[in-house]
């Protein structure tokens, strides 16, 4: 069964680049497509959910959000999905520790594994803050392609986090187009981060299309208009989602996770993001 199911995720991921996505995961309407399931990270109702967190959850999926990337939250992995099957919160990946110690990384997995998540992130991929060299891309190479194949004897899907620096040049090319193109395309993927392209003066779509197969999550985070860039709560800044979710649903990808970094309200955050994103059509 372990084998099978391993097959079965590599050839789904493999493939997504030109299936089309399924009636469970997007919806036909005379304007065009729209998202069926919508995601949320768990830190933009930290504060919530150390209140109260099944509260929080709760008020999550009252807003339309049916996905959640995160953690364990109370006391046993098998008291937290319990609750989430009874509001129809389906955990689906999880955070996991960038190291060389691979004991370290299964620890880290094994955790994912007891959410009964199939994606294990690792948001920071660097041994350092940046700027990045090609020599910090090397080391991180290495490391994320034992990961991924720890990973996959896991029956996990292993993908990297991106943020701006990774769109900061180097000696040679970008950090990010150097980890994507260096390291295993059936055992390392990337969550792409919306705002973080952006931020590094990348075009999204761009990346996006440019990587086709190679990005089953989205964290979907807006941008602020100004020249500082801030952060936002999706449909309330300058980024424009359509295209980017048209090229996604033309590349079979199924999770969208909202996100929003140094939230004031994220309850708020929640409710205005999943209005935006259920009534957007691409």
């Amino acid at each position: 069964m372990r084998t099978s199911r391993r097959l079965f995720l590599r050839q789904m991921l493999l493939g997504s680049a030109t299936v089309a996505a399924t009636p469970l995961l997007f919806c036909e309407s005379t304007r065009g497509h729209k998202l069926e399931n919508i995601g949320f990270i768990s830190g933009i109702i930290g504060k919530e959910l150390k209140v109260n967190w099944r509260e929080a959850l709760s008020q999550a999926v009252s807003f339309g959000f049916t996905e959640y990337e995160g953690g364990l939250q109370g006391d046993s992995p098998a008291a937290f999905l319990d609750f989430c099957r009874q509001i129809g919160l389906k955990p689906v990946a999880g955070g996991v520790q960038f190291s060389e110690d691979m004991d370290v990384v299964q620890q880290s997995y094994d955790r994912v594994k007891a959410l009964e998540m199939t994606y294990a992130v690792t948001y920071w991929p660097w041994f350092s803050g940046g700027p990045f060299t090609l020599e910090d891309c090397k080391k991180s190479v290495e490391v994320l392609n034992k990961m991924g194949t720890l990973a996959e004897s896991n029956d996990l899907v292993f993908c990297w986090h991106n943020h701006d620096k990774e769109f900061h040049a180097m000696e040679e090319g970008l950090p990010f187009h150097y980890l994507m193109e260096n390291t295993d395309e059936s055992l390392v993927r990337c969550e792409m981060d919306i705002y973080w392209v952006k931020k590094g003066g990348e075009n999204p779509l761009e990346i996006l299309k440019q990587y086709a197969g190679r990005i089953p999550l989205l964290h979907v985070k807006d941008m602020a208009p100004g020249e500082e860039q801030d952060f936002a709560c999706p449909g309330s800044g300058i980024i424009n989602f359509a295209p980017i979710f048209a090229e996604a649903y033309r590349q079979g990808i199924k999770h969208y996770f909202v996100e929003r970094d140094n939230v004031p309200d994220g309850i708020a955050c929640l409710q205005s993001s999943s209005e935006y994103l259920r009534n957007l059509r691409f």
